[in-house]
């Protein structure tokens, strides 16, 4: 069987810093390998890594983790006011989860279908008169 259209693998982000070999193992590594992984990543590489990630929507948490590994210095030097504040957040304590308080249950309430009551409506006609058709 032919196909009609060149296939390809993934196709790399050009922003991105690194390969994309790199990133997937970066982004499947669990949370006791990745400071390790990290540490292979050249500072200035690492800092521009945690950038791209946190610009990311999909991968705004891991960037926040990479940025953890990298210097302020090296993040404002790679990303202006951006990477301090990055770099900020990183730092941060994460929130505590909101937890649901149980709220009274509301009284139920009758439901009509119709919506406002029936009109009494008439056919016309003079032997009508006084009669109603509901």
């Amino acid at each position: 069987m032919t196909q009609s259209h060149p296939t390809s693998g993934p196709v790399a982000d050009p922003a991105c810093p690194v390969s994309l070999d790199l990133l997937g193992e970066v982004y499947r590594a669990d949370a006791d390998d990745l400071p390790e992984l990290l540490a292979t990543i050249a500072e200035p590489t690492r800092s521009k890594l945690a950038v791209y990630l946190y610009g990311k929507s999909h991968m705004h948490q891991l960037g926040l983790t990479v940025a953890r590994a990298c210097e302020r210095d090296d993040l404002v030097r790679v990303a202006g006011e951006i990477g301090s504040v990055v770099y900020g957040q990183s730092r941060m304590k994460p929130a505590r989860p909101v937890v649901p308080t149980e709220a009274a249950p509301a009284p139920a309430r009758k439901i009509s279908l119709a919506g406002t009551p029936a009109k009494k409506i008439s056919l016309g006609g003079s032997a009508a008169k006084g009669r109603s058709f509901d």
